[in-house]
């Protein structure tokens, strides 16, 4: 007999003070400058999802990674970890598609908005699972994203 865990995953999706998230995929190519504002622009990035969703620290503290990867251009790069709640029904998000709070609950922390985040891996699955669970590293230098 197989378990259902959708009332449970309901049960647990009304306790979460959702705010609202949009995952996008970066555009390919390099900034493009506008000579009339002076600025480099990012081109338009493809919005994945947007929708509930909810952005925690991960429970550690950030970490200077000291040994340096094929995936790291320096030594001394820090790493935020934070995690996001999307309900069952989201699309997974990737690994490097970036997540930003557009919207948050009412009296939810303002800091949230103006943040990114890329995705680390992934977004979790399971067997059991009543939310989907997503690394994230919170992006340095923000760049606006539409």
């Amino acid at each position: 007999m197989a378990l259902n865990l959708a009332p449970i995953a309901t049960v647990v999706e009304n306790l979460i003070p959702w705010d609202t998230v949009r995952i996008s995929q970066p555009a390919p190519g390099q900034p493009v400058f506008n000579p009339e504002t002076g600025e480099y622009t990012w081109p338009e990035a493809e919005t994945v999802y947007e929708g509930r969703g909810a952005v925690q620290p991960a429970g550690t503290a950030a970490e200077v990674v000291s040994i340096p990867g094929l995936n790291q251009p320096w030594v001394p790069e820090t790493r935020s970890k934070y995690r996001l709640l999307t309900p069952l029904a989201a699309p997974v998000a990737e690994k490097d598609q970036l997540v930003t709070v557009v919207a948050i609950h009412e009296g939810g922390d303002l800091a949230l908005l103006g943040r990114q985040w890329r995705a680390q891996d992934p977004g979790g699955v399971g067997t059991i699972s009543v939310v989907r669970t997503t690394a994230l590293d919170q992006v340095q230098q923000t760049r606006e994203v539409p």
